[in-house]
């Protein structure tokens, strides 16, 4: 495929360094070493995580346009080619949905409404859940820590970001339920939802243990896309058309959602829950100790 600026790029696949992220990489690669830099100059020059630039180096992660605009900055010679690349592959048909990355629409948009099920939204994670969902993976420890630290500077950017987004979060109950990490991990857990659920720009239902369409996959709404997530892979979409119809999808989730301060009541009951567990192990696991000495 020819880009509107005259490059070659070879389309294989999402990801490797063979497909469009890849030639991204390569370029960034190639124009760091000209400089004479490694990575993690390049990382402290622009401000963005060392581990995350070098996944897109090696064309793993597709860049966004904060990524893009950052590099052009501090490559100056380029003349922006990093932000007309970024730009361009936005409307190129060939390239999987997958590439027109997320991360782009959920920075800008004013509104965000999720829906996850099984577990709690990443967003809205404790560290010590995060991570512990993400060994489960069986993913080595470098990767596992490159991963919940991407996952922290996410929630940071959105949760610091002024204004602040509206967001609207539907969590499954059965996450609630569902043992991550430890009983005083889920404990802490319920009680950031209940802190998030306080703010004013937020609304949080549970959602009720009951049939539903979007059962078997996750949805995230921006202003203009929409992030539907499955086991093995995640997509994009930008028509009006999908993205009406799945808005209407979590309207009708929403519908059947428990009352935001019914959920409040449910998350304190659950953290409450989650502390006496965690006390009966304790005391169990006390006399056994005792015996060992």
């Amino acid at each position: 495929m020819v880009t509107k600026s005259g490059t070659m790029i070879c389309v294989n696949g999402p990801t490797g360094t063979n497909g469009v992220a890849g030639h991204f990489g390569r370029e960034l690669r190639r124009t760091r070493m000209a400089r004479g830099w490694s990575i993690a100059e390049v990382a402290r020059r622009t401000g963005l995580n060392p581990a995350h630039l070098s996944r897109i180096e090696l064309g793993r992660r597709p860049p966004t346009e904060k990524i893009a605009g950052a590099l052009d900055k501090v490559f100056p010679e380029k003349q922006s080619w990093f932000s007309s690349w970024h730009s361009e592959s936005q409307s190129w048909p060939e390239i999987p949905a997958t590439f027109k990355s997320w991360p782009d629409y959920e920075d800008r948009s004013t509104t965000l409404r999720a829906w996850t099920p099984g577990i709690v939204d990443g967003l809205m994670q404790t560290e010590r859940y995060a991570g512990a969902l993400i060994t489960t993976a069986g993913a080595d420890r470098d990767t596992a820590a490159a991963r919940l630290r991407a996952r922290m500077e996410r929630q940071q950017r959105f949760w610091e970001r002024r204004p602040p987004a509206r967001a609207v979060f539907i969590v499954d109950e059965v996450a609630l339920y569902r043992f991550v990490g430890s009983a005083e991990v889920m404990a802490k857990q319920c009680r950031h939802l209940t802190e998030i659920a306080e703010l004013p720009n937020v609304v949080l239902q549970v959602m009720p243990v009951v049939a539903h369409a979007v059962n078997n996959s996750g949805i995230m709404l921006a202003d203009t896309a929409a992030w539907v997530e499955h086991a093995a892979a995640g997509y994009v979409f930008t028509d009006d058309q999908t993205v009406s119809s799945l808005a209407l999808r979590l309207d009708t989730l929403r519908a059947e959602a428990r009352t935001a301060s019914g959920s409040l009541v449910l998350l304190d009951r659950m953290a409450e829950t989650w502390d006496r567990l965690g006390e009966s192990q304790r005391t169990q696991t006390q006399p056994a100790e005792a015996a060992s000495k």
